[in-house]
């Protein structure tokens, strides 16, 4: 509730129009850096290529799956949710298809180390100042998406960290100019994979989150707990769960116990509305389910959680 799902549909569209944009735009970087990269023998350009690569597969599966969480499931589908779980799916994958671009990064700059190539360091700080550029943009057109969606925000923090990577292969294409320190080019490179690290697991933490249905992080249960009890008619609640279907789309359930008085149909209506304009007003929770009962029923019912 506290949505209208018209306006949610149209900035789902929106959101996969700019992860379109961003995949062209990203797809430029990566063919300018990956044949500069070939050319002049960067590992550092190379690097930031891979990275670019990797973030062209997150965004091919983000929009995909973004694509498929809009389908609905049809009436009597075991997918009672349709497929919008798919999204979280999509965005652990590409969590581990980071981690997996660093070990290969990390792999190759430790051989690079050991035996230094020499590197055309003009054209490397051309192909870098390119990508940043590019990068900017992306990071311009994905900057409002990204509190909305785990999956735009995970282009976004890759986005962020191609711009990171672009910036340190032009501060050693400058170095090794200025110097002739060739081993710049290698640093370079493993600054890049100790980047994209702990964004890559920060990204898989989401997701298990998600997956283990913990609580959104910013909802505060208690404060969940004593609005629900201060509504009018409601003595105590328990079993209360909130949990996340996917980015965007909070889910909550609780067995609410009644005043005695409230007896009639009408009577318990009556507090649903109260409870459901409470949670509109002070908490952004997409589906809630209440369940009404009265002192006695709730001394006979087995409880999983309180």
């Amino acid at each position: 509730m506290g949505h209208d799902h018209d306006h949610g549909d149209l900035g789902r569209a929106d959101q996969r129009g700019r992860l379109v944009l961003v995949l062209a735009l990203s797809s430029l970087v990566f063919l300018a850096e990956g044949v500069a990269a070939w050319l002049t023998g960067s590992l550092a350009l190379a690097a930031d290529a891979g990275h670019v690569l990797g973030d062209m597969a997150g965004l091919v599966l983000a929009v995909a799956a973004m694509a498929v969480a809009g389908v609905e499931s049809r009436p009597g589908s075991r997918r009672s949710f349709g497929w919008h779980r798919i999204e979280i799916l999509a965005a652990g994958a590409n969590g581990f298809l980071l981690l997996a671009l660093a070990g290969w990064i990390l792999w190759s700059a430790v051989g690079r180390l050991r035996e230094p190539a020499s590197i055309d360091a003009p054209w490397v700080l051309a192909a870098s100042a390119l990508g940043l550029v590019v990068n900017l943009v992306a990071l311009l057109l994905l900057r409002r998406g990204s509190s909305q969606s785990l999956n735009v925000r995970g282009a976004y923090l890759e986005v962020m960290g191609d711009a990171f990577g672009s910036l340190a292969v032009i501060v050693s294409a400058a170095i090794v100019l200025l110097t002739g320190w060739s081993r710049a080019d290698t640093v370079a490179s493993l600054l890049i994979a100790v980047f994209i690290v702990p964004r890559a697991l920060a990204l898989i933490r989401d997701v298990a989150d998600v997956l283990l249905e913990a609580a959104p992080r910013d909802v505060d249960l208690a404060d969940l707990r004593d609005h629900i009890l201060r509504t009018e008619g409601v003595v105590d609640v328990h079993d209360l769960h909130v949990w996340t279907i996917t980015s965007g789309m909070p889910c909550m359930s609780a067995h609410v116990v009644v005043d005695d008085s409230v007896s009639a149909m009408g009577d318990s209506d009556a507090v649903l509305e109260r409870l459901r304009a409470c949670l509109s007003a002070h908490f952004d929770v997409e589906h809630s389910t209440f369940q009404i009962e009265t002192s006695g029923h709730v001394d006979r019912e087995p409880h999983i959680h309180h």
